[in-house]
């Protein structure tokens, strides 16, 4: 009796169902993947871009018709918000709880004051020129008020309270929430990935590994390359775009809550991991303002800062950023129309680059 070797072929990935588009002032991409249910998945990966182009413009503090801006612009001081509108704004207020108000979405009055609504209009300057007219650096702190523990969600009623005059900016903490969102819905695939301009979520039943590739603020090379199956990840950092304000001085996105001015800590860029894209959000702005003494301080799921001078620091995860099982049917998710693009919008990206970890 003799017998033989069958070869068995080796199991192959899934197509993939790739959408890659100008959104949240910078690229986003949108993956999905399902060996049984490839038409399904092509259908949610369209749905899914649908999704993020409709949460653009409904949530957008630069359109004046957003459920965002009218929220701010109401006189009174309970206004009725949408689910994904109150959502926004508890994971915000979460993140103010959790770093002590480092992460404040109480500043929109002084981003707009800094010249961040009027940024595009000019030519902008570079990160290093930024850098070399930028005061001494000093770690960023709270704000003395604490405006943010004013804020109430009413989840019964419906309604948000705040104090009237406190306008709330959820900063790149929505970008998070909007990752999350379709993790939610698109779990029940094979593989998925949601990349926000930069806050991504990774995931799927199958747990494929992908590489996440972080950039340098200062040219674009890859500094370092993560390898996670699950999960979120987050840049946040001040190279994107600099600016001289009214005053004759550099300004860029993110502010030190204490003087509500842009902060300049010694980091100019802060990567994170976490469970989901909002905590890692959260995580990446915290670590860059806290600056180089105590910014490793918030990268426990692993992640990576970089220096003034362009220098950066690596931590790697201890293990595998994993999420507990989701349900294997995707949930509705409901969009809104988006409208056009801005040129200076478009032209915008994000900070990671991800793709299938290759085989060893």
């Amino acid at each position: 009796m003799s017998s033989r070797r069958i070869a068995v072929p080796a199991p192959t990935r899934p197509v993939e169902h790739r959408h890659t588009f100008a959104c949240f002032g910078g690229t986003c991409t949108v993956i999905v993947a399902d060996r049984r249910r490839p038409a399904y998945a092509a259908e949610w990966s369209a749905v899914a871009r649908r999704s993020l182009l409709g949460w653009h413009g409904r949530f957008s503090r630069f359109e004046p018709a957003s459920e965002l801006a009218l929220l701010n612009a109401d006189p009174r001081t309970e206004i009725p918000a949408s689910r994904l509108l109150r959502r926004l704004i508890e994971v915000a207020l979460s993140a103010a709880r959790e770093t002590g108000g480092l992460v404040d979405a109480t500043l929109g009055a002084e981003i707009a004051r800094a010249g961040y609504p009027f940024q595009f209009d000019g030519p902008g300057i570079g990160l290093r020129k930024a850098l070399g007219l930028a005061p001494p650096r000093a770690p960023a702190g709270p704000n003395a008020e604490g405006r943010w523990r004013e804020i109430v969600i009413d989840p019964v009623e419906h309604v948000v309270r705040r104090p009237a005059g406190t306008v709330i900016d959820p900063g790149a903490v929505a970008k998070g929430v909007f990752a999350d969102q379709l993790a939610e819905a698109l779990g029940g695939f094979d593989e998925f990935a949601v990349d926000c301009a930069g806050d991504v979520r990774l995931g799927g039943r199958a747990a494929a590994v992908r590489e996440v590739h972080v950039s340098s603020p200062f040219d674009d090379s890859i500094l370092h390359t993560f390898a996670i199956n699950a999960g979120g990840a987050a840049t946040s950092g001040i190279g994107r775009r600099s600016w001289i304000d009214g005053d004759g001085r550099p300004a860029h996105h993110l502010l030190d809550p204490r003087t509500g001015r842009p902060a300049f800590t010694g980091i100019v860029q802060a990567t994170a991991l976490a469970p989901t894209a909002a905590d890692a959000e959260v995580l990446a702005k915290a670590a860059l303002l806290s600056g180089p003494e105590r910014a490793s301080d918030w990268l426990a799921h692993g992640g990576l800062f970089v220096r003034d001078d362009g220098s950066y620091e690596v931590l790697e995860p201890a293990g595998e950023v994993r999420l507990p099982p989701v349900a294997s049917v995707p949930v509705a998710v409901r969009s809104a129309s988006q409208p056009p693009m801005s040129a200076s919008t478009a032209s915008r990206s994000g900070s990671f680059r991800i793709s299938w970890k290759r085989p060893s």
